[in-house]
């Protein structure tokens, strides 16, 4: 499979090497983490107000490097991603009207990460609603329906793409009726990405390309990232605290989206540097011991952004 990085050796070999210390430090076995670690050469390609077409664009391949980067987990929040591209591009080619509704709702759920937004999102890509369970017929109907998001992006030319699911609604307390069915009696339909189609995607919107140059800078205006004021209170996330961006130099421009629950501690962030220097990390932690550690990402973060700046 050629991904839309270039793998680098020596990029390669500093990922093993931070993962061994990381591992080592906080006790991680070799299958709880999940890393994408793209850098950007000069003259860089992202960020760039849409200078470059998408032809353009593509034509260019940053290094890379990944561990685990095709493993499909669990992504909690961070699908949320998937669901704002495809509402911009559904916006975009007529599919659904734009709203001042829908923008909160886009707002809330990339910002705040509302699982309440997330859910109207959802409907109106799908044309469903959650509800009460549902017959055999009408509910293969809904089933259809419901995994438009999954046939749209896997329309698209990239093998990142192979095996993901992106069909579920994220819930506090769980699914319940058509959405409990539709989840599988085992969960086997739960949604499931990985570091590699994470990066890709983040790297389309940081690039201009992902829908259109426009949407592209308004999704990653919603991404934005800053240094809070005060660590979030007991039991709460700030998607920042305990994340990647706080192992990063102050300074640092941070787009990101996270998700967490009681089982994974996920971040996926596209990042300048002080310097300029442009970088994008994905990185995936499944423990439900390890899921509560606010350490072991910014600990990640910091070993990497080590070796951009002393390479």
């Amino acid at each position: 499979m050629t991904t839309f990085f270039a793998p680098d050796p020596d990029l390669q070999a500093t990922l093993e090497q931070v993962l061994e210390q990381v591992r080592a430090e906080f006790a991680l076995t070799p299958t709880q983490i999940a890393v994408t670690w793209v850098v950007y050469d000069p003259p860089y390609i992202v960020n760039t107000g849409g200078a470059l077409s998408a032809d353009d664009f593509w034509q260019h391949r940053p290094q890379g490097a990944s561990y685990r980067g095709v493993e499909l987990i669990y992504p909690a929040s961070v699908v949320k991603l998937f669901y704002l591209v495809a509402a911009h591009e559904w916006v975009e080619q007529g599919m659904i009207s734009p709203s001042a509704e829908l923008d909160r709702a886009l707002k809330d759920m990339i910002v705040d990460s509302s699982n309440d937004a997330t859910s109207l999102v959802v409907d109106l890509l799908s044309g469903t609603t959650s509800g009460p369970e549902l017959p055999p017929g009408p509910f293969e109907t809904w089933c259809y329906q419901r995994n438009i998001i999954n046939r749209f992006f896997q329309s698209l030319p990239w093998p990142e793409l192979v095996g993901v699911n992106m069909n579920q609604k994220p819930w506090g307390d769980g699914p319940y009726g058509r959405e409990r069915a539709f989840v599988g009696e085992h969960y086997e339909n739960r949604n499931r990405l990985t570091t590699d189609a994470i990066a890709r995607l983040i790297h389309s919107i940081a690039g201009g390309v992902a829908v259109s140059a426009a949407r592209s800078q308004t999704m990653l205006s919603l991404l934005a990232r800053h240094q809070p004021t005060a660590p979030p209170a007991p039991g709460e996330e700030d998607q920042f605290t305990g994340f990647l961006g706080e192992g990063l130099p102050r300074g640092t421009r941070l787009y990101s989206k996270a998700g967490y629950t009681s089982k994974v501690r996920h971040d996926a962030a596209y990042f300048e540097l002080p310097s300029g220097e442009p970088g994008l990390l994905v990185t995936f932690i499944e423990s439900s011991v390890h899921s509560k550690n606010r350490q072991i990402l910014p600990r990640l973060a910091s070993l990497i952004v080590q070796h951009m700046v002393s390479p």
